[in-house]
């Protein structure tokens, strides 16, 4: 039977237009009674319906089996379900004497019927949603596994993407941190997943106990945290679409860049630029959208948040505190004494009383030393010795001029000299090393080779003409006298032995 669409339509066109009966069409295009009754009745062909599904004699007994197996599936996680083919062995084994592709269908089918569907959710002004991704990144020539953390505002569809090394508390609270200065304001209410870096325990189908970081954060700018229920990401589905938005259109191709603050300057530069764009079914831009979201939001607070880890310790003997498995170094005078390392996302900061005593760039390895020479040099004064053998000193790259001041001082003084030369070095607690190295210099040219000499090169010198006295302003000396001297007198007190 001709069951194409220009058949059908001739037949119908037929019909309606020639004044031909039923049984004459019939004879003429050599068609049953019945196939021109479906013709007539139908605008188009209606297709093959069957009435009575197919029998399925060896799978219908194993079919609520399936279903048992389904069911259980759906409590697990993705990557151990069943596939058809597993479940269709495990039938097998079971006495299961039919085909594969039986039970292949069946489990698509199956499956089709069991998927969930969703209700649309509104989506207010002032609210926001977090999520986290992953990424590869050219960072320094190393090819690297970066996070990238994003944080979308359903009703404008803005988002703020930002790049960290990892995924932990202190990157957490650094982002919320920039993504709230960035957006001028505070979301009323941020939805979360359920990542052990904000959730401690779920104690129920909504119930939380957040970790005493996210607290921490969220005592601070006084947001209401959504957290959603386990497996159902589409309560948070904007930003999980905005993660895979960000992938594709920021990272790709894979940056290459001089380090993550460069690529985070170009990732804010690039979430600027998509507010101008227009999503199907808006009137506006995101730009114009985004003003109805900064009108709901929380203001921010006038004091900016500390985003660090906070861990009390002890300076070693070696003059070192640990943070995060690495050792970082402070001055020796702090030895043995109580401090607070301050860890933020690029950074190390020790603080003792309040006060900060050391920084370093941060260590991402395990088990790595971070030394600053200038925070032994104190100690070297006792300990002489330790400037060629000391491991803070090792491969310590000084300007060719402290190599020459020290070659000059040695050979005057021999062991003297190199003492000298460490108190030149100990200058650079209090100065830089572009500084020192200016004063060595001129004290090499003009052969001033000693420590209290140098030091007078890093003095602030100012011109004579702003140094000469005046008396203006000072009218109540004007009065004074002064004697002219008599070298004469100098004279008779070397006569009477007043000289000594």
């Amino acid at each position: 039977m001709h069951t194409d669409m220009e058949w059908w339509t001739r037949i119908r066109v037929r019909m309606a237009q020639e004044g031909i009966s039923k049984r004459q069409l019939c004879r003429e295009e050599g068609i049953g009674w019945s196939t021109l009754e479906k013709v007539l009745s139908h605008s188009e062909p209606p297709g093959y319906r069957r009435e009575v599904p197919y029998p399925e004699p060896k799978l219908g007994p194993y079919v609520a089996r399936i279903e048992q197996i389904l069911e259980e599936d759906s409590k697990v996680g993705k990557k151990q379900r069943h596939t058809a083919q597993r479940i269709f062995e495990r039938l097998v084994e079971e006495g299961y004497e039919g085909g594969y592709t039986q039970v292949r269908e069946k489990v698509r089918k199956l499956k089709r019927h069991r998927g969930e569907v969703f209700v649309p959710l509104r989506h207010d002004p002032g609210t926001a949603q977090v999520d986290v991704g992953h990424a590869l990144a050219q960072v320094g020539g190393v090819l690297s596994k970066i996070c990238y953390f994003v944080m979308a505002l359903p009703h404008s569809d803005a988002l703020f993407v930002q790049a960290f090394w990892h995924a932990r508390t202190e990157m957490f609270w650094e982002f919320h941190r920039r993504a709230f200065e960035y957006f001028g304001g505070v979301p009323r209410r941020i939805s979360y997943d359920n990542d052990t870096v904000l959730v401690s325990a779920i104690t129920g189908t909504r119930a939380r106990r957040p970790t005493e970081g996210f607290l921490q954060l969220q005592s601070h700018y006084r947001f209401e945290a959504h957290f959603c229920t386990v497996r159902r990401a589409n309560e948070k589905g904007v930003v999980e679409a905005m993660v895979g938005f960000a992938r594709r259109k920021f990272l790709v191709p894979v940056p290459q860049v001089r380090d993550l603050e460069e690529l985070n300057v170009r990732l804010a530069e690039q979430c600027r630029a998509d507010l101008g764009r227009t999503l199907r079914g808006k009137a506006t831009s995101k730009r114009e959208l985004l003003v109805e979201d900064e009108a709901a939001f929380l203001p921010l607070p006038e004091a900016a948040f500390d985003a660090c880890q906070k861990r009390p310790t002890r300076v070693s003997s070696l003059s070192l505190v640990r943070f995060d498995t690495n050792d970082y170094s402070v001055q020796t005078c702090h030895a043995h004494h109580e401090v607070v390392v301050k860890g933020y996302v690029d950074r190390v900061v020790v603080c003792r009383q309040g006060q900060v005593i050391a920084c370093h760039d941060r260590c991402w390895g395990r088990g790595q030393v971070c030394l600053d020479p200038v925070h032994y040099l104190a100690l070297l004064e006792r300990k002489p010795g330790a400037l060629d053998y000391g491991r803070p000193f090792e491969g310590w790259a000084l300007p060719e001029c402290f190599t020459a001041l020290r070659a000059r001082l040695e050979a005057q003084s021999g062991g003297e000299g190199t003492r000298e030369y460490i108190q030149v070095l100990q200058l650079l607690e209090r100065h830089s090393l572009a500084q020192l190295t200016a004063a060595v210099e001129r004290g090499l040219s003009c052969n001033a080779v000693i420590r209290d000499a140098i030091a007078q090169f890093l003095l602030p010198r100012e011109p004579w003409e702003q140094t000469t006295f005046s008396l203006d302003g000072r009218e109540h000396l004007r009065g004074v006298q002064v004697a002219e001297t008599d070298p004469a007198g100098y004279t008779a007190l070397l006569a009477t032995g007043g000289g000594g």
